[in-house]
């Protein structure tokens, strides 16, 4: 049982179609209103009915207040990292520090190829995307950044601006190398979808995860956990968690108190503004006072920690 103590918090994933864009604007406008902590964005710029990413969040952050933003996940292969770094540490500035930076390897060798990036193998790429994320955490941090290896060559510029709060770098990942990087480097994990890592499956990417940040000198509850979700609430036949309130209240307090997420970003299946309203108002205030009682009945002092 792996339960690492964070307050739990829910997100929204937005569909980046353009053709979707008046329901995007008002599932996010309902978002925030209701209480939500994160809007999530992906990133596949090689399909051309979605928006880029990065400028679908900067829209959206001037049409909200209070919520975050964070690219679920972006493609380190195609966004270099001082730029990557930079545009968030901007956008930080612009909306008094509402900016995660998800990160990833990329999605599809051929999509990244295809617009210009390098096709680099697995092992490349875990070792660009472990550098990349050196790299931008020094320049967040603003002051001279410098690195020099096979994977990059970057040779000396001053970063800035420094973000008003730090920008987390949370890392998106599934096999056992990357896994290793996420523990090592990222301030957090970011899972696939429910579908693709299975619950069954998170324990033992969990203890990848865990083992590499032990090694590395680091506390594994320092690592956030996030769960990408799909389904519906309710009556729907579709993948993915399916099913009433109750059974939605259940299974994420479930994931969180014995899976050890502490986010969980909802992909809903169908009726997505309908569904989106359901998740906020009922889901969410249920879940949290599931986990806080089931962590309360515990009553050992570690924060749920096992």
């Amino acid at each position: 049982m792996t339960d690492y103590g964070h307050p739990i918090t829910f997100g929204l994933s937005l569909d980046p179609a353009v053709d979707r864009l008046p329901e995007t604007r008002q599932m996010a406008r309902h978002a925030a209103a209701g209480g939500l902590d994160y809007l999530a964005v992906q990133d596949h710029p090689y399909q051309p009915g979605y928006l880029d990413v990065w400028t679908m969040i900067s829209h959206l952050v001037a049409e909200t207040e209070r919520i975050a933003f964070f690219p679920d996940v972006a493609d380190l292969q195609l966004r270099p990292p001082t730029m990557l770094a930079k545009a968030a540490a901007s956008l930080s500035v612009l909306s008094g520090g509402r900016i995660i930076l998800g990160l990833g390897g990329g999605a599809t060798a051929d999509g990244i190829a295809a617009m210009g990036g390098l096709r680099r193998d697995g092992r490349q790429m875990v070792a660009y995307t472990e550098e990349a994320l050196q790299v931008m955490r020094r320049a967040l941090a603003g002051g001279a950044v410098r690195l020099r290896s096979e994977q990059h060559d970057i040779g000396g510029y001053q970063a800035g601006p420094v973000p008003p709060a730090p920008v987390p770098l949370w890392l998106g990942s599934q096999k056992s190398r990357m896994l290793a990087v996420t523990g090592r480097s990222s301030d957090g994990w970011i899972s696939p979808l429910n579908i693709y890592v299975r619950p069954d499956e998170v324990p033992s990417r969990q203890q990848l995860i865990d083992t590499a940040a032990r090694q590395a000198g680091r506390d594994p509850a320092t690592v956030r956990r996030v769960y990408n979700v799909i389904g519906a609430i309710g009556s729907y036949t579709g993948p993915g968690l399916v099913g009433p309130v109750e059974l939605w209240v259940d299974t994420l307090a479930a994931w969180a108190v014995e899976l050890g997420f502490d986010t969980f970003v909802f992909w809903p299946a169908t009726a997505h503004l309908r569904q989106a309203e359901i998740f906020a108002a009922e889901v969410v205030p249920a879940v949290r006072q599931r986990v806080q009682e089931l962590r309360g009945q515990r009553g050992d002092g570690s924060g749920g920690r096992r």
